[in-house]
């Protein structure tokens, strides 16, 4: 193996020991009841709530660049979906700010997923879902995406490097050929999920994540003031989107 296992990225560690401490089965709870409320039929309506509590859920982990980037992001996307029809009456317009209009979802659901996977450990989400009594196929599958995930960003971005330093990266010359340059990216980075993903398949076996017996947690996951400080802000949240 090539040393890759299912323990905490680098990236994540010093982040999140000095994050708003959530317990892990809160984080995901938000993300599932965010996810269901904004995607739901009519859910627009729930979006300005999701991205108050993205915000403030990267203020509290200290994310400043995302706590800016998050709104700023769903203003433009907003202004596409909503005004730019009215600006611009046209088939095609109406086409994109429809996709604009959906798009503004995922953002909004993204702000807050992103704050479980940057400051959840898989080790702490494995804990978590097992002190939640959640089936075993559904917990080893979330910790190896929780790791997955950044690992695949990462070997994206090492894979577009490459492409630039042999001059076949970079925009102009996925102008000119198209499908020579997504081949270029596609294949080696797929070849390199495949193999991200044996190794830590191999390392989740060895870690003992498909046994059969109950591991005991050295930090087992305790609901906290924090965490009903979250509650009663989703709940506020709530009512102040129903009541408007």
């Amino acid at each position: 193996m090539s040393g890759l296992t299912l323990a905490e990225p680098t990236a994540i560690v010093p982040r999140a020991r000095r994050a708003l401490r959530l317990d892990p089965r809160t984080k995901a709870l938000l993300v599932l009841s965010t996810s269901l409320a904004v995607m739901a039929p009519g859910g627009a309506s729930f979006i300005p709530a999701a991205l108050v509590l993205g915000v403030l859920l990267a203020l509290g982990e200290g994310a400043w660049a995302r706590a800016l980037a998050l709104p700023l992001t769903a203003t433009t996307i907003a202004t596409i979906a909503y005004l730019l029809p009215l600006a611009v009456p046209h088939p095609a317009i109406g086409v994109v700010a429809t996709a604009a209009a959906y798009m503004l979802r995922f953002v909004a659901v993204g702000g807050i997923a992103l704050h479980l996977i940057r400051t959840t450990s898989p080790t702490e989400l494995t804990a978590a879902l097992r002190a939640a009594r959640v089936p075993r196929a559904i917990t080893v599958s979330a910790a190896v995406m929780l790791r997955f995930l950044p690992t695949i960003i990462t070997e994206a971005r090492a894979v577009h490097d490459a492409m630039r330093l042999r001059g076949i990266g970079g925009w102009g010359g996925l102008l000119r050929h198209p499908v020579a340059g997504i081949e270029r990216f596609t294949v080696p980075l797929i070849a390199s999920s495949l193999r991200v993903a044996e190794d830590l398949s191999a390392a989740a076996l060895l870690r003992g994540l498909g046994s059969t017996s109950r591991p005991t947690a050295m930090h087992p996951p305790r609901l906290g003031a924090a965490d009903l400080a979250a509650v009663a802000l989703v709940a506020a949240l709530t009512t102040a989107t129903v009541l408007w």
